[in-house]
């Protein structure tokens, strides 16, 4: 009588990257924002960004291509943490906080020195970012 072979379910992996844990973190951040800048402080946003409703109404249909960023950040958070070789949790956070630090903040301090941002809105920003950050390269360097 043949043997059948054990059948497992494997993550679906694409060139050596899960592209499940990628989704889960692209959604993480995605899901971040929402808290931040939809849920608890959208009204401080709008009183630190300047604007009103009205002025934003026009730009509404930008919501609509809104998931592109988090599933590029969650892409290239994953091929940075891929060439890094990271193979656990704290390393992944660690490497995260640094691309955070050295690269994201510091193209995010470009809005703010060269415009009238108020600091506030930069330090949500950098809060959302920050936070946005660290779960995705959580979430990815975890995941089996």
């Amino acid at each position: 009588m043949p043997i059948e072979p054990e059948i497992t379910a494997t993550p679906a992996y694409v060139v050596g990257d899960n592209w499940l844990a990628i989704i889960v973190a692209a959604i993480a951040i995605y899901a971040i924002g929402f808290i931040i800048y939809g849920a608890v402080f959208s009204g401080l946003w709008m009183k630190l960004s300047g604007y009103t409703k009205e002025q934003l109404q026009p730009h509404m249909w930008k919501m609509a291509i809104s998931w592109i960023m988090p599933i590029l950040t969650a892409i290239g958070l994953a091929l940075v943490l891929k060439s890094a070789g990271v193979t656990d949790l704290a390393t992944g956070i660690v490497i995260s906080l640094q691309v955070w630090f050295f690269i994201v903040l510091s193209t995010r301090l470009y809005s703010f020195v060269y415009s009238p941002e108020k600091p506030g809105l930069l330090v949500m920003d950098a809060i959302h970012l920050l936070l946005g950050f660290l779960a995705a390269g959580a979430i990815i360097s975890a995941w089996p």
